[in-house]
């Protein structure tokens, strides 16, 4: 696992340097004191088209951006602790005279108005994306993304994108926008960099550039090894929910822990491209059922539910016979898409080997934590 997106602020006990030519200032019209200042965000341009933002308002800075991306060609493969990208922020806030990000030591409540919110003395984490590539072998991409978005995940559906090329998991008829709390999605890697990275590069530095050339060479090695980048993004109400923002005052493991939750959502899945049997079968040969009839009259609520039946999810009986089908991947309180769905099982086969241990080659220029040490 790693971190491919990182969103932080801090407020300060000081007033902050002016890093914009134009800022707001708010003046009390009696007084004539300047109650609060805002400048504009604005963008960090690194090398090879990355950047990042940086936001100051009155004595608070946020930044917001991809720390694993930031002055490197790719990011196949990135940071994997917070301390490692707040390192990247802290040397690119050091050349706008920007005070560093530190670990929070305490919080206390403070009273705005009529509400009270949680104030930290160093670092909140805003958002955090965190990612991990799956190797599932040359080839195999798209049918293992098709398996996958037969899958739930809590009360979330999955979707398949029209080209088959992406799995997100939403709440019922919403989009990406329509997701308070976590937003996951999984996709071909290699049809990622062709369709984004690639055409950039070969229009900034030309089609026999040695960036363009190193690029092509991470595409070819994702499609050679089949990789599906799994990602979900931990919005700020998710992450103060369980008490994930306060950067130095909860254990990170705790962000792995949340991650392998996500990529278990594939272990009832058994779809590759061979060894078909059929539905029966399978229940019987994974235990789920102990007879033939039982497992024949499973069998027939997936064919119907195929066939375009809808169930009565409150009776004991429904309910049984889904619990069967969801250990073997088909969930039939879903709407059956028939493109995805066939009325047979596909056992793994060898061929297909799902990994997480994707090998880093000796050619990949693999990010480096900024020798400024972190507070």
């Amino acid at each position: 696992m790693f971190i491919d997106w990182l969103s932080v602020s801090q407020e300060y006990d000081h007033d902050l340097p002016v890093v914009c030519d134009v800022y707001t200032l708010t003046i009390d019209s009696h007084s004539h004191e300047v109650l609060t200042s805002r400048q504009p965000r604005f963008k960090h341009e690194g090398s090879f088209s990355s950047s990042i933002t940086i936001s100051v308002q009155g004595r608070k800075v946020r930044v917001d951006g991809n720390p694993s991306r930031i002055n490197r060609l790719d990011n196949l493969f990135g940071f994997k602790t917070v301390g490692e990208c707040i390192a990247v922020y802290n040397m690119l806030l050091a050349e706008y005279g920007l005070p560093p990000f530190t670990r929070c030591t305490r919080t206390e409540h403070r009273q705005t108005g009529n509400s009270s919110s949680l104030w930290a003395d160093g670092c909140t984490i805003e958002r955090i994306d965190l990612t991990t590539n799956v190797a599932v072998g040359e080839g195999n991409v798209l049918a293992y993304l098709r398996g996958l978005s037969t899958q739930r995940i809590g009360h979330s559906v999955g979707y398949l994108y029209p080209n088959g090329r992406t799995v997100d998991w939403t709440a019922a008829g919403k989009r990406k926008g329509g997701v308070r709390l976590q937003y996951r999605k999984a996709y071909d890697k290699a049809f990622e960099l062709d369709q984004n990275l690639i055409p950039k590069m070969k229009r900034m530095f030309g089609d026999e550039s040695p960036e363009y050339t190193y690029v092509c060479q991470v595409r070819d090695y994702c499609a050679k090894h089949g990789v599906v980048r799994q990602e979900q993004e931990l919005k700020s109400e998710y992450l103060s929910r369980e008490g994930l923002r306060f950067w130095g005052l909860f254990d990170e493991t705790r962000y792995q822990t949340l991650h392998d939750e996500f990529l278990r959502t594939d272990e009832k899945l058994q779809v590759t491209a061979m060894d078909l049997q059929t539905i029966s079968e399978t229940l019987l040969v994974n235990g789920i059922v102990k007879s033939t009839y039982a497992a024949n009259v499973t069998a027939m609520y997936a064919l119907n539910w195929y066939s375009g039946q809808k169930f009565d999810l409150t009776k004991s009986a429904v309910q049984s016979h889904r619990a069967r089908l969801r250990r073997i991947g088909i969930d039939i309180a879903n709407v059956c898409d028939t493109s995805r769905f066939t009325p047979v099982i596909v056992r793994q086969a060898r061929e297909v080997t799902k990994t997480y241990d994707l090998p880093i080659p000796s050619w990949y220029r693999s990010p480096v934590v900024p020798l400024r040490a972190v507070a």
